[in-house]
């Protein structure tokens, strides 16, 4: 007998759209499983043919899990009418989409995949996932510098976490952060009068950028995704956290 999930969790699970936006689609009657329309609640299996807005989004693709390394210049959005887009750039044969973001004047790790259930964890940031930074700005770096950072900075309403901070040379330091605040980092420097010259993530918990080149992409490895998945295992689900 064929497993049985939810309609929005199998949406979800395509790539498609949120949870939360596949409930929009169904109550709005944009959804129909097997040529029929549905409402919310409905489970359905693998054998079913999922349609939105009278296209077949159910296809049998295994989960993709890529770390790309993207480019200065290069927007994370699935919008593939911006230009620069993070879609169009990668050229991906299957539908695939950002775990989080990193600014355009940014570059370095970010995930891409097509497991939407994988997204809505990670991305959950009381789980506390690590992300690391190569940060270089326009002066010299002093150690009060140094201990503000580490400390928490006010910004957007809010004073950042503490975090681990160290100094790589005059003017460039490693930051580890925990959280995803919009600009977070340039925000914070931008406090202490410092301006970002540049700005690469090296790492997301414990898959790091090593010698990938700008533009390049590969696949996690087995022990990478395994690793990941322990990770994640405490963390909410969309339903749970929303």
């Amino acid at each position: 007998m064929a497993e049985t999930k939810r309609l929005n969790k199998a949406i979800s699970e395509t790539g498609y759209c949120s949870r939360r936006a596949a409930d929009k689609l169904i109550e709005d009657g944009k959804v129909k499983v097997n040529g029929e329309t549905v409402g919310l609640g409905v489970k359905v299996t693998q054998n079913d043919a999922i349609a939105v807005n009278g296209q077949i989004i159910t296809k049998e693709v295994e989960n993709i899990y890529l770390a790309f390394h993207k480019p200065i210049g290069i927007t994370c959005t699935t919008d593939t009418k911006v230009r620069g887009n993070i879609i169009n750039y990668l050229n991906y044969p299957e539908r695939i989409f950002p775990i989080g973001r990193l600014d355009k004047p940014s570059e370095g790790l970010i995930f891409m995949t097509n497991d939407g259930d994988i997204v809505n964890k990670i991305l959950r940031s009381k789980n506390n996932h690590e992300k690391e930074y190569i940060v270089s700005v326009d002066k010299k770096i002093s150690e009060t510098f140094i201990k503000k950072m580490g400390n928490g900075i006010p910004i957007l309403g809010t004073i950042t976490d503490p975090c681990k901070v160290e100094k790589i040379n005059h003017n460039t330091f490693k930051i580890i952060l925990t959280q995803g605040l919009n600009r977070q980092i340039r925000r914070m420097c931008s406090y202490l009068g410092y301006e970002v010259q540049s700005l690469k993530r090296t790492r997301i918990m414990n898959i790091s950028l090593d010698n990938l080149k700008p533009g390049k992409y590969r696949s996690f490895t087995e022990k990478e995704l395994r690793t990941i998945e322990q990770l994640v295992g405490t963390s909410s689900k969309t339903e749970e956290a929303s």
